[in-house]
């Protein structure tokens, strides 16, 4: 029996595809994946902040080939993306070391803000991915022609309670970042999300899916 038959599509949205085995990830205490994770990126730019397309979120599976990638070879991935007059690009980090796959075991969310010259990660097990978040930004700067001196900040947020959550952390900072930086131009400042919207999202992304196939 083939793993199609036995794991079904659940949704298809955009470039995404969500099957079963998915949709019990955010069912359960689970680790999200990085099919997940790039369904609600999708999600939050083509729907959520539709608007405004100063804001791009980049998929995690891209995410990996620009972390693996010398610097002068990264715009093979941004530049169809339309990444150079994007202000502010959102991307989840993972701590896999291996060339060949995405995964890992952590998420962060890491956010190059073009108005402010800065990268800004946001880890919910402080230091856990800082080392991986400081050679990605440096790229990015790079990519963009901007000093890598004094550029990277990684403000306070919310911290996880458990070894799973960091994927529902990442989604949910970055929704509360995005909507800031729509509304104010910029990412200093932004107030950190509250430990109910984490405790809610999982059934809210459920939600969501549900409303989608409909």
């Amino acid at each position: 029996m083939s793993r199609n038959y036995t794991n079904p599509v659940v949704l298809s949205f955009h470039e995404s595809l969500l099957r079963v085995s998915d949709i019990e990830l955010l069912r359960g205490p689970c680790w999200l994946n990085d099919t997940v994770i790039s369904f609600y990126f999708e999600y939050l730019e083509k729907k959520r902040f539709k608007n405004n397309p100063f804001l791009l979120f980049v998929p995690p599976q891209v995410t990996q080939c620009i972390k693996i990638t010398p610097s002068s070879e990264i715009s093979v991935f941004l530049s169809p993306l339309i990444a150079q007059p994007r202000r502010f690009i959102f991307f989840a980090l993972n701590d896999n070391e291996q060339t060949e796959v995405s995964g890992g075991s952590h998420w962060s969310l890491l956010v190059f803000s073009y108005p402010e010259k800065m990268i800004f990660h946001f880890d919910s097990s402080k230091g856990t991915n800082q080392d991986q978040a400081v050679d990605f930004g440096e790229k990015l700067l790079r990519y963009f022609g901007l000093p890598t001196y004094g550029c990277f900040s990684e403000p306070m947020c919310l911290q996880q309670t458990n070894g799973y959550d960091c994927g529902i952390h990442v989604l949910c900072n970055a929704e509360n970042i995005a909507d800031h930086a729509s509304r104010y131009r910029r990412i200093e400042g932004c107030p950190v999300v509250d430990r109910e919207s984490v405790l809610t999202k999982r059934s809210e992304i459920l939600d969501l899916i549900s409303s989608l196939r409909q």
